[in-house]
């Protein structure tokens, strides 16, 4: 596993390579624009959000000494956990909206490395994207189960971080799934799919812990991530498929 995942984060280096060699740079415009518009929308009520919840959890601490310290305190904590639900709810919804335009990058970079003309997916742009809503909303749902109780844990001192660790695990191997099926659906129906990534976790993790990283770059992550992390993604699959 520890392999695949150093193979995945390998794999981004070989794609930037790939967009400029190929000149995919054109499938970068609408997500980018998706993505902005998706970003300034969750930062903005992240930034609310934390000052009322924060302000909400203050009014429980009925003494007056040590008020002030409690309401930053719970100010941060508010922040820090709205902004990684936040982080999934944004690119579960990312890769669900920007799927009929991953899709033709994918299969474009599928035709390059395997010597085909062209590629084509058998799904509709709708049925791409019905698929891709599916798949991101059971992920999403998943990893809020997980996550949500370890991001509580993860305050714990010292042995919070481990829990911090396996917040960002499992935040990466979700991303990964849905950079991964753009290329996937094209080979495998639902029910094998989810048998295919839980056979080849490392890949996910590996793509999606490099892809959730960038995320955190303003504006530029949010962005130009996504084509970057799909190109890679397609990649690695391939290789997967053929063995």
């Amino acid at each position: 596993m520890i392999k695949n995942i150093f193979a995945s984060i390998r794999s981004y280096f070989e794609a930037v390579k790939l967009i400029k060699k190929l000149k995919l740079t054109k499938f970068f415009l609408i997500p980018a624009l998706i993505g902005l518009i998706l970003g300034i929308l969750f930062i903005s009520t992240a930034i609310g959000l934390s000052d009322n919840l924060g302000n909400f959890i203050t009014t429980y601490w009925t003494f007056d000494f040590g008020k002030s310290f409690i309401s930053g305190l719970s100010t941060w904590i508010s922040g820090f956990i709205i902004l990684l639900i936040g982080i999934m709810l944004y690119k579960h919804l990312l890769m669900a909206l920007a799927s009929p335009f991953m899709t033709p990058l994918s299969e474009k970079v599928e035709a390059h490395l395997t010597k085909q003309e062209k590629v084509h997916s058998k799904l509709s742009g709708t049925a791409q994207l019905m698929r891709s809503l599916k798949l991101n909303l059971s992920n999403l749902i998943k990893e809020m189960l997980i996550t949500l109780p370890l991001m509580l844990l993860s305050l714990i001192p010292v042995i919070g971080l481990f829990f911090t660790v396996l917040v960002f695990y499992y935040q990466s191997y979700y991303a990964g799934i849905g950079n991964m099926d753009y290329t996937v659906e094209r080979h495998l129906n639902f029910k094998e799919s989810k048998s295919f990534y839980k056979k080849n976790k490392g890949i996910a993790v590996g793509n999606g812990f490099v892809f959730t990283m960038m995320l955190f770059i303003p504006f530029v992550g949010i962005m130009l991530t996504l084509p970057i992390a799909t190109v890679a993604a397609t990649k690695n699959v391939l290789e997967k498929l053929d063995t």
